[in-house]
């Protein structure tokens, strides 16, 4: 964990302040079964800002879960990632889309989330804004997890920034470049025409 640790503390250094910027890279490519050393989890990684916990209702696709915080039924959209679509109307579902909505699925679906605010409550489709975390952080070598930025880790998500709600959009850089690097995910090999 620690060489990790230290990988991320240099990408971040590196990234410094354009790791704002819009990704750019080749179209989507097959996934790849290999995935890459996770900063997502650990006890060193806990959310900064305002929290609270809720229930995961289910999972509307890679970024986006409806939850109960205690009022009924409401729509959350992760911060500073983004995957491909599979629920737009008038679209069709995107490459990598129903595998990033597993994933998702898999990370969360029905169970209890830490939901974390940045700056912004919602979003322009009245979504709540959230970092989204799993796990309470107790016992040895137990600790939480930033779903937003697993995904990221695992190449179903590529960051996306949407200032102000930018506080981990480091972390997010780095995630995607090695992720790039290891060539999974979105980042994998080229899918062979059929």
């Amino acid at each position: 964990m620690r060489p990790l640790v230290a990988l991320v503390v240099a990408a971040l250094v590196v990234v410094g302040c354009g790791a704002d910027r819009a990704p750019t890279g080749s179209a989507p490519a097959a996934p790849s079964t290999a995935a890459p050393a996770s900063p997502a989890s650990g006890p060193a990684l806990a959310p900064i800002g305002a929290t609270e916990t809720a229930r995961v209702v289910r999972i509307v696709d890679g970024d986006t879960i409806v939850i109960d915080r205690g009022g009924g039924n409401e729509k959350v959209r992760y911060i500073g990632m983004n995957t491909p679509e599979t629920v737009k109307p008038n679209s069709p579902i995107e490459f990598m889309g129903k595998e990033a909505s597993a994933a998702n699925a898999a990370l969360v679906e029905g169970r209890t989330v830490t939901l974390e605010k940045d700056v912004s409550e919602t979003d322009q489709y009245d979504r709540l804004l959230r970092y989204v975390w799993m796990g309470d952080g107790s016992g040895a070598g137990s600790g939480l997890t930033m779903v937003n930025l697993a995904l990221v880790e695992q190449g179903f998500a590529q960051v996306s920034t949407w200032p102000p709600d930018v506080r981990y959009v480091d972390l997010f850089t780095a995630a995607q470049r090695v992720a790039r690097e290891q060539g999974i995910g979105l980042w994998g090999p080229a899918t062979p025409a059929p």
